[in-house]
């Protein structure tokens, strides 16, 4: 049937579309209405503005696309569960709900303020160009504009400004901290006895009778997994750069096409003495702080190296003045605009006029200039070379994806073809249904394994179609040989399973021994038991945290308390609970826990402030809604 299809696929098509037309003409126009009505049914309000299942789809769509590429070894499968979808209907009505806050209450930040933040966050750094613009070309690779970039910018910025005032304003009360410190590290005397599984299994001697009857309980555990031998193809960026050696002309007009890419910023270190008088100050105390700028400036200018001793005792810039007026090195951009410009005009050693700022008068020392020089080209030789071949990799690898996703699947009785037309490295390996304990790259994808299993693959062996595992990163492989997953026979995994048998058998046994002390000691609480430890929730003693908390949770008014733990496979415990010690000591004190603490009570804080806006926005989210209304609606997977 699939040969038949590959080998007459105009005629398939066609016989497809006279199908496909009359079952539009009579039926196709409802259907479409009715995933239209689905799409655009209301999921959650916000504020009066609905979110639509569209929406909630098309997020949660982008989501889960995004993990795949930046983890391809995750199973993206476990994200299409009603509670992670609900969980990101949750994340989108949070949003909206921060939005309008930020919107009613004015917190999106002016263009002027856009743009210092942009300039001064490190986490742009990446993003910006040498003169302190956004770089277009990474803007572009997102597909944004700068225009579109900014209004992403200012919301982002304007949402963490309606959390962000009570997050760095909530006080954690010293009380409340003292509480939660005590209980966390409360600290308590015990004496306990293990019974370890281990010690026990000289004891367990299993007859094969008992061997095969455990092999018969417990069979599935011993069946050797489904696996395929395979070859596979993998097309990724570093494939296509390998190829690509720009030629010496090409290097050179990149270099000069990108000159200030290659330019260090210009930076100017600058001292001054202000004198304040803003732009609300009367004409005439703006005319006297004119008069005292210009005395200070011929003070200046007679004595170039007092300067700083000048700014100290001078200076109405509080910040400055303490430091002889020095502003550090800054670039354009920082300062006001009059400020700037006055600066960036001198020479180092000049002093300027007296400059008007919005903040008063200044009188201007410029100390140091650096930056503004170009690269040498054979500096920067290596670093342009990689960047063109990653360009021109970039522009080639929607035809070379295309032709690697055509080429495997036209000629799916082979990888040779690919290999050959594409000079690619056939590789070759073993794999299992599930990526195993470390794979890596596509042999961490559960999405090329589905593939690889897939029937098409296994009965006929064909090539999988191409997957991509990765951003920029394809991949197609064939089965060679496949092993389908069986019972080994008790002969060849009796060792196994008499180790598994005795591991059980002592662990019953460290049960019952240790249950039996415990019970002695309910008898007769004063009994000691063999070893003694001081623990607390920051202080385990090598305890699990199944012994700790019940440990620490037994009431401490009736001491001593007798305990007993089952370990499972591990044996058991008996602990007694003989004594309450006052709270561990913390180095260097309570400070930083109680700094935590309260970054906790804040996160709590703001929780609690986030929900009294959802009332106030009426932000609600409509019953049922955790799945698709239609399964056609379901992101694709």
């Amino acid at each position: 049937m699939f040969d038949f299809i590959r080998n007459h696929t105009r005629l398939t098509l066609g016989f497809l579309l006279l199908l496909i037309i009359p079952s539009f003409i009579f039926f196709g126009v409802e259907g479409y209405s009715k995933l239209s009505d689905t799409a655009g049914a209301t999921v959650a309000k916000v504020d009066g503005r609905a979110i639509t299942q569209g929406e909630w789809d098309a997020l949660h769509k982008r989501s889960v696309d995004r993990i795949r590429r930046e983890r391809p070894d995750i199973d993206t499968r476990m994200f299409e569960s009603p509670e992670m979808r609900k969980d990101t209907l949750e994340g989108i009505v949070r949003e909206r709900v921060l939005i309008a806050a930020a919107n009613k209450l004015h917190l999106t930040p002016s263009d002027a303020r856009l743009q210092r933040l942009f300039v001064s966050d490190p986490q742009f750094a990446s993003m910006r160009n040498p003169d302190g613009s956004v770089n277009r070309d990474i803007l572009s690779a997102q597909g944004m504009n700068s225009e579109m970039f900014a209004a992403q910018l200012r919301q982002e910025f304007g949402m963490q400004q309606v959390l962000a005032g009570v997050t760095r304003t909530a006080v954690a009360p010293a009380s409340v901290a003292t509480q939660s410190l005590d209980a966390l590290l409360q600290q308590r005397e015990i004496q306990f006895q293990r019974f370890d599984t281990a010690a026990y299994r000289a004891k367990a001697n299993p007859s094969d009778a008992e061997i095969e009857a455990f092999f018969k309980q417990q069979e599935a555990q011993f069946k050797a997994p489904e696996q395929a031998s395979i070859e596979y193809l993998v097309l990724d960026m570093d494939t296509l750069t390998k190829g690509l050696n720009p030629s010496d002309a090409e290097l050179r007009k990149f270099y000069e096409d990108n000159s200030a890419r290659f330019t260090a910023v210009e930076e100017r270190r600058a001292s001054h003495i202000l004198i304040k008088a803003d732009k609300d100050t009367p004409a005439a105390d703006r005319q006297k702080a004119k008069a005292r700028a210009e005395e200070l400036l011929a003070e200046a200018r007679k004595n170039p190296a007092g300067f700083a001793e000048l700014a100290r005792k001078n200076s109405q810039d509080t910040g400055s003045a303490v430091q002889g007026g020095d502003l550090d090195f800054f670039g354009r951009g920082a300062m006001v605009k009059p400020f700037e410009e006055a600066v960036f005009a001198l020479k180092a050693g000049e002093i300027s006029n007296v400059v008007e700022s919005d903040f008063g008068y200044h009188v201007i020392l410029l100390a140091e200039v650096r930056g503004g020089q170009k690269k040498p080209f054979d500096a920067v030789r290596a670093e342009i070379e990689t960047s063109l071949r990653q360009s021109l990799a970039q522009k080639r690898w929607p035809e070379m994806a295309e032709q690697f996703t055509n080429i495997v699947y036209e000629q799916s009785d082979s990888l040779k073809p690919a290999v050959e037309k594409l000079k690619l490295e056939l590789q070759t390996a073993t794999v299992q249904r599930n990526p195993v304990p470390g794979a890596q790259g596509p042999l961490a994808s559960a999405k090329f394994l589905e593939a690889i299993f897939a029937n098409e693959a296994v009965a006929n062996k064909r090539n999988t179609d191409a997957v991509e595992f990765g951003a920029n990163r394809l991949v197609a492989g064939r089965v060679v040989q496949h092993s389908p997953a069986r019972t080994l026979p008790l002969a060849e995994v009796k060792d196994k399973v008499r180790e598994r048998l005795v591991a059980k058998m002592g662990a019953e046994l460290a049960l019952k021994e240790g249950q039996e002390r415990l019970a002695a000691l309910q008898k007769n609480s004063a009994e000691t038991l063999p070893n003694t430890a001081v623990v607390s929730r920051a202080q385990m003693a090598g305890l699990p945290r199944t012994v700790l908390d019940p440990v620490l949770s037994a009431d401490a008014g009736k001491l001593p308390a007798v305990i007993g733990v089952d370990l499972k496979d591990q044996g058991y415990i008996v602990v007694r609970v003989t004594k309450l010690l006052p709270r561990a000591a913390v180095p260097g004190g309570d400070g930083p826990l109680q700094g935590q603490y309260a970054q906790s009570f804040a996160a709590a804080e703001a929780d609690a402030y986030l929900n009294a806006l959802k009332a106030r926005y009426k932000a609600e989210i409509r019953p049922g809604a955790a799945l698709p209304a239609d399964p056609a609606s379901a992101p694709a997977r």
